[in-house]
């Protein structure tokens, strides 16, 4: 899953592979939307003792465990245990070392980081700086065809400059980048098993060699995937409490609710919000909440037709019933979105959050004044084609409000069914989205900093949809990512906020907390979205000693 992107809007449930990243709300809430009461909290109680195994559900197998390929929640579920990146992001969504001990940055344009001495792969082979240039410069080569690739837009060079040090020289300032480690890009691997394996490398029928706290035992292609604990593992602090760990795949939301409730899997991310209710009446397991990055947004796909127009996207925004969908779309547990990028997406500098993002105003409905926007712009009975799909219940749900809004705004929202695959599509294929203007997304952060989901807004950028295009918005953005002091560059990202909601290339539609569901004999997992890169598995013990 990459940098921040847009992708599917099944990011809460039976995900696709698409190009996007996520986010949601962070703050502890005693009542939701519809009286669904949540609690958001990044871990689970502490394990209490240790597991011979564990059995967890994926929504879906696997499509690679090349780290380079990975760009979806099923894969980096299963990788955060094995391989491990540069810098580490915590279930409490900060940024500290990882397989680099410590950086400086002699200038703007120069990154020199040190290794951690001492590393040793699964098969026993010592980490060294080659690996890490090895394993950062594929991602640069074209033959990978990496969708991390862009995240590597601005380097130079990599290179060793010392058995355990490695510079990386930038075209110009990117403070993105070096963030971006803590995530995919930041992967370390052996680089003997890359030329090993080869064409193998990350598939069913190859061999992972990394330095994280499980090894791949076996990957049996359409019915599991087995890890081992790594005995030789570095952080003691995170031994695996188990001894292996087993992923199954099931992608019918009713079948993975049926596999918490029976015991046959012990536990799983992303619970499908339709479960919710029959989770947490079912006395199995805890289904817990914990910090995201995500928000759930309406992307404008094409600038030349009605959203073209600014007055036409303010009065789509002004017109949605952002609590019911709260509450049809998320089982209750959310709230309506005040800006692209969610709260959860500015935890990097958490003394900050409260006066950058929490003094946004709350959307609010206002029928009467989207009616007379749509006037002024001389939009009534203008048609919007806005896609939708059978892959996850909460987007029919939401394109369903959407359609409504429009309805009663005087704009004709024509819902257009696409298949899952065509779907995923328009977050990748550029042709598929003729003839729409509209799609719901999901827009998360694999780091706490709200500028990486900002610079998809960029002009000529990947996953600007649209290709909406603004100078004052490129310029405030480039500022923003040339500052590498978190804080100060929190402060210029709410200038970047504060275009991208006056213009609305973007609609912010609502955000939700991350969901896992431990039953009865586990706990100890985190609870958020860090789990797509911390080795969470290792966390998880038996509830009871």
């Amino acid at each position: 899953m990459r940098m921040p992107r847009f992708i599917t809007f099944a990011c809460t449930t039976v995900l696709a592979a698409s190009l996007a990243a996520c986010s949601g709300a962070t703050q502890p809430r005693a009542g939701a939307a519809g009286g669904a009461g949540y609690e958001v909290t990044p871990t689970s109680p502490p394990a209490q003792g240790p597991l011979d195994s564990f059995t967890w559900s994926l929504y879906a197998e696997p499509y690679t465990l090349d780290y380079a390929l990975a760009y979806d929640y099923p894969p980096n579920t299963v990788l955060a245990n094995v391989c491990e990146q540069l810098l580490r992001v915590t279930p409490d969504l900060r940024i500290e070392p990882g397989l680099a001990t410590s950086w400086k940055q002699p200038d703007p344009r120069t990154l020199v980081y040190t290794l951690r001495s001492g590393v040793t792969f699964h098969d026993g082979g010592t980490m060294t700086a080659d690996d890490v240039v090895a394993s950062l410069k594929r991602q640069m080569d074209p033959a990978t065809g990496s969708p991390w690739g862009s995240a590597f837009k601005t380097v130079e060079s990599i290179s060793k400059t010392g058995p355990l040090e490695v510079t990386i020289r930038l075209g110009k300032p990117d403070a993105l980048f070096h963030e971006l480690l803590a995530a995919s890009p930041g992967t370390v691997v052996s680089a003997a098993s890359l030329k090993r394996e080869g064409k193998d490398y990350g598939t069913p029928k190859g061999a992972l060699d990394c330095t994280g706290p499980f090894s791949l035992e076996k990957w049996a292609q359409g019915d599991s995937i087995t890890l081992r604990a790594n005995p030789r593992y570095w952080d003691r602090k995170l031994a695996p409490k188990a001894r292996s760990v087993k992923f199954t795949f099931v992608e019918d939301p009713a079948a993975r609710a049926n596999a918490f409730l029976s015991g046959s899997a012990d536990g799983g991310y992303l619970v499908p919000s339709s479960s919710f209710a029959q989770l947490r009446a079912g006395g199995k397991g805890s289904l817990l909440f914990g910090p995201n990055t995500a928000a759930a947004d309406l992307a404008v796909l094409d600038f030349r037709g009605p959203l073209g127009d600014l007055r036409v996207r303010r009065a789509l925004s002004m017109a949605l019933d952002r609590k019911n969908i709260v509450k049809a779309a998320a089982g209750g547990v959310g709230v309506p979105a005040k800006a692209p990028a969610a709260r959860g997406a500015w935890a990097l500098v958490p003394d900050r959050t409260a006066a950058l993002f929490d003094t946004l105003p709350e959307p609010v409905q206002d029928i009467a004044g989207a009616k007379k926007l749509i006037k002024e712009a001389g939009a009534g009975g203008r048609r919007i084609t806005m896609a939708t799909s059978s892959m996850a219940p909460e987007i029919s749900v939401v394109a369903n409000a959407v359609q409504a809004a429009g309805r009663q705004i005087g704009l004709d929202v024509v819902l257009k069914p696409v298949s899952p695959d065509a779907y995923s599509s328009i977050f990748v294929d550029p042709d598929a989205r003729d003839g729409l203007d509209l799609v719901i997304t999901n827009g998360y952060d694999n780091t706490p900093d709200p500028l990486e989901f900002y610079q998809y807004l960029r002009t000529g950028d990947f996953g600007n949809y649209g290709n909406w295009s603004d100078a004052a918005y490129d310029v405030a953005f480039d500022r923003a990512n040339s500052e590498y002091d978190p804080a100060k560059r929190a402060e210029l990202t709410a200038k970047v906020q504060e275009i991208a909601l006056r213009e609305l290339p973007v609609i912010p539609v609502y955000e939700a907390p991350y969901s896992v569901f431990l039953g009865k004999r586990i706990t100890g997992a985190p609870t958020g979205i860090a789990q797509l890169y911390y080795p969470w598995a290792a966390t998880i013990g038996a509830a009871q000693k």
